[in-house]
């Protein structure tokens, strides 16, 4: 993509994540001065994967990614199912999952996506890191940021992309109780220092049972990994307990490498991902110059398997309203709101029904979902597969 000329616009953004970044990058490439706020001392990274696929490999393309991230590519990679012990159910062969999903799909830890925006953008924008939003003030000039170093940024357009708990978000749309829905579950997903000696290589293994998931993926030094949800009726509790002792007490009776992923976990918990699974629901995504994307605005949850995507796909969006809307940027705003919001609905809808795929409700309904997985693998099912996935897609 072509640096335009310096439109004379300015942006802060606020969030150096995938939705941030993402947003910095495609604003800068059409010629705005974009600053980069993030609360972090440093570069974040997590170690469960994103799949980007349909629009948000689209996305990723338009915005010059696929290169660096076919270099980081997982690729597709056998599941094992396995008992509570450990012991092997049966096995999802990787060409079966190739075949359903396509060729334009990456699979790639969030983190390698994080640092493939970064590059990308680092040298093109100003990122301050370990510093935050106090205040935000708009009139229908200008937006203006306090920072927590005492610095004033004047800008024409202010984007929160600072998460699920998003500062900008409770500083113009108010407090988080009021938008956050609670879906009653925990999530944990981290890097493993270790390669797990109890799954194979180029394998990951998937224990499924009533309220809960386990899995370990084996897929080489600096690239295995280990997620869990599980189901929780106090996200509270398990959250002031910490990661690791809230996994071990919910998972400690597993074998097949949890065990052992877990007191990984113990010993350096400060790489892991952990917390609720919520979603955000607003009326509206934007106030004057100030607009919310990727979880601050809707956060799908990873149960919908779709966040890096959509704020990818968000992004990008973005970029062509407000390149087509010149200098009227609420009108922007609410074009690209328009066109993204159905997109948003479908996917927080099917990741609400996606939760007993993560969190069977029972027994009968953890051997429905194996038995729709076995059948994946026959030719005509698969077919369908594809189809329905294209149709997601769409």
């Amino acid at each position: 993509m072509v640096m335009k000329d310096g439109s004379g616009r300015r942006a802060t953004v606020v969030g150096a994540g995938i939705a941030g970044l993402a947003a910095a990058l495609r604003l800068r490439r059409q010629g705005w001065d974009v600053v980069v706020i993030e609360r972090a001392p440093s570069r974040r990274s997590s170690g469960y994967l994103v799949n980007l696929h349909g629009p948000g490999y689209d996305a990723a393309e338009r915005l010059g990614l696929v290169p660096a991230l076919a270099a980081r590519d997982i690729g597709f990679f056998t599941s094992v199912l396995v008992h509570a012990d450990g012991r092997e159910k049966f096995r999802v062969p990787a060409a079966v999952a190739e075949a359903a999903v396509g060729n334009r799909a990456l699979s790639v830890f969030r983190g390698d996506l994080e640092a493939a925006l970064y590059s990308a953008v680092a040298d093109l924008v100003d990122i301050r890191f370990g510093t935050t939003v106090q205040t935000v003030a708009q009139t229908a000039e200008e937006v203006v940021v306090t920072l927590s170093d005492g610095a004033l940024l004047h800008a024409d357009l202010l984007v929160g992309a600072d998460g699920v708990h998003s500062r900008v978000r409770e500083l113009v749309f108010g407090a988080e109780r009021d938008y956050f829905v609670d879906l009653g579950h925990m999530v944990g997903a981290f890097p493993l220092e270790t390669v797990p000696e109890h799954v194979p290589e180029g394998a990951g293994t998937t224990f499924i049972g009533p309220g809960r998931t386990a899995a370990v993926m084996n897929l080489g030094p600096e690239r295995s990994s280990a997620f869990f949800a599980y189901r929780c009726p106090d996200p509270g509790v398990d959250l002031a307990l910490g990661a690791a002792p809230a996994l071990a007490r919910a998972f400690g009776d597993l074998g097949g490498g949890v065990v052992d992923a877990v007191r990984q976990l113990d010993v350096d918990p400060a790489p892991a991902y952990f917390d609720t699974v919520g979603q955000i629901v607003l009326d509206r995504w934007s106030h004057g110059r100030v607009v919310l994307l990727g979880d601050a605005a809707w956060c799908v949850t990873v149960f919908a398997g779709y966040g890096a995507a959509l704020a990818l796909d968000g992004a990008d969006r973005l970029g062509d309203a407000l390149a087509t809307a010149g200098d009227d940027i609420p009108a922007a705003l609410d074009t690209w709101e328009t066109s993204l919001r159905p997109e948003v609905r479908k996917r927080q809808a099917l990741a609400r029904k996606g939760i007993s795929r993560f969190a069977p409700s029972s027994r009968a309904q953890v051997v429905a979902g194996e038995l729709m997985l076995r059948a994946i693998g026959l030719p005509g099912i698969r077919g369908l597969v594809r189809r329905a996935i294209e149709r997601a897609n769409n």
